[in-house]
């Protein structure tokens, strides 16, 4: 799989279906490492804030043609923005996710804390945190890791 043929792009209203098919092709593993649950039907409330975006919100999808494979979201409150991503298991491990958070914190303005919550057994995200953010604080919480980090230039 080549990173090149992947387009990274604002999410659309129009991405609705795509992103709800994305979702339910998730397997119930990454769902759940994203959502802390398994989804059997995203609802329209949970597809239009997937998608939403304005002066507080934003959305990124990478989509293969017509294709969503993965999906990232902010909200910023302040000095801080929670980010959250997930990429389709097929794209998993080839940097998706990681081009994704980059493209996404370089959109937001006047963040200086990054913070995310992440499942206490998705080590992969635990160590692209430790990687891009080797001074994050996180914290245990039943069983969830939460993630903050000052944003630096070098994101």
């Amino acid at each position: 799989m080549q990173r090149t043929q992947v387009e990274i792009r604002p999410t659309d209203t129009d991405d609705e279906e795509r992103v709800r098919a994305f979702l339910l092709g998730l397997s119930l593993h990454t769902q759940t490492h994203r959502f802390f649950a398994g989804l059997t039907r995203p609802s329209a409330s949970m597809l239009r804030a997937l998608l939403a975006r304005d002066d507080r919100r934003d959305a990124l999808v990478a989509v293969l043609g017509d294709q969503v494979i993965g999906h990232a979201m902010a909200y910023r409150d302040g000095v801080d923005v929670e980010i959250a991503v997930v990429v389709t298991d097929e794209w998993q491990n080839v940097g998706v996710g990681s081009q994704l958070v980059r493209r996404l914190l370089r959109r937001v303005t006047g963040a200086e804390w990054v913070a995310m919550d992440v499942m206490g057994d998705n080590r992969k995200v635990l160590a692209m945190v430790r990687r891009a953010w080797p001074h994050a604080v996180m914290t245990v919480d039943s069983g969830s890791v939460q993630v903050r980090a000052e944003l630096t230039f070098a994101e």
